[in-house]
C-alpha cells in the first residue's frame, strides 16, 4: 500500500536502501507536512518503480528515508512527445502539468515564427513535471527540454516517428486520426502559438511523410485547451487509457 505523501528523488531505489533529503525536501516533508521518524513516504525516481520507505532521521535541513518494500513497479507512459510553443507563463506551467498527468514522455517547447515568447526557465518546468508527477500518482517523470526553434526540430525529425498535427486551419473539418498500422510506432504531437502557425510552417507540416492533420473541433481552441484535447484524441486513439 503507497503513502500518502509522495517525492520524487534521483537517488537510486531499493530494499532497505537509504535515501538522504535535500533541505528543500526536509522543509515540505517535515516542516509543512508536520512527518516525523517513523512517517511513512511513497518514493519514486522514475527508474526504480515506487517504494515505501520510513523516516529514519528528520531535521529542519535535512533527512533519511530508508526503502522497506516496492508498491508499484515502473510504469513508463507511451513513446509520445508533446512540441508545444510556450505562451504566458502560468498557461505554460499548464501544459507542462497536463501533459506530465497524460502520459507524455518528453515535452518539447519549441520557438515557431509567431512564438510570443523567446525564452523559458527549463528548470522551473521541469519542477512543474516532477510535481504533477508526484500528484498523480505516476512513476516517471518525462524530461522537459530547452527550448528550440520548430524549423530546427523538424530539420532532425526521426523518420520512424509520427507526427499529429494540429492545424486551427482545418477547424470545422472532421476530426481524422487513422492510419492504425502506426498504432506501435513513436508519436509527437505538435500545437501551435496564439497566433498561430504561419504558412510556411504548416506548408512543411503538410508536407513531412510523418505528419497526420487534425481538426480539434469546430472551434479554435486556446493553445493550453489544445494541448489537453489533441493529448485525449491521441491517447484514446493509440495510448495506454484502455
Amino acid at each position: 500500500m503507497s503513502a500518502k505523501i509522495r517525492l520524487y528523488v534521483e537517488h537510486p531505489l531499493g530494499a532497505g536502501q537509504s535515501v538522504p533529503l535535500d533541505r528543500d525536501q526536509a522543509h515540505y516533508l517535515f516542516g509543512v507536512m508536520r512527518q516525523a521518524v517513523g512517517g511513512q513516504v511513497s518514493l519514486f525516481n522514475g527508474r526504480d518503480g515506487e517504494w515505501r520507505a520510513e523516516i529514519a532521521e528528520a531535521g529542519k535541513r535535512n533527512g533519511l528515508l530508508v526503502c522497506q518494500e516496492q508498491s508499484r513497479p515502473l510504469m513508463l507512459p507511451p513513446d509520445l512527445w508533446l512540441l508545444f510553443a510556450p505562451i504566458k507563463k502560468a498557461r505554460t506551467d499548464f501544459i507542462v502539468e497536463k501533459a506530465a498527468e497524460m502520459g507524455a514522455a518528453r515535452i518539447l517547447p519549441v520557438q515557431t515564427d509567431f512564438t510570443n515568447s523567446d525564452r523559458i526557465r527549463q528548470d522551473r518546468l521541469q519542477a512543474h513535471a516532477v510535481e504533477a508527477a508526484e500528484q498523480c500518482g505516476g512513476t516517471y517523470v518525462p524530461e522537459v527540454a530547452e527550448l528550440q526553434k520548430l524549423s530546427r526540430v523538424l530539420d532532425q525529425w526521426p523518420q520512424e516517428r509520427q507526427l499529429m498535427f494540429c492545424d486551427e486551419a482545418e477547424v470545422g473539418t472532421a476530426l481524422t486520426l487513422a492510419a492504425a498500422d502506426h498504432a506501435k510506432a513513436p508519436w509527437a504531437i505538435v500545437i501551435g502559438p496564439e497566433g498561430g502557425f504561419s504558412e510556411a510552417e504548416r506548408k512543411r507540416l503538410h508536407g513531412l511523410p510523418q505528419s497526420h492533420v487534425v481538426s480539434l473541433g469546430p472551434r479554435i481552441l486556446r493553445a493550453d485547451t489544445a494541448a489537453v484535447a489533441a493529448l485525449t484524441i491521441w491517447q484514446q486513439a493509440y495510448g495506454d487509457w484502455g
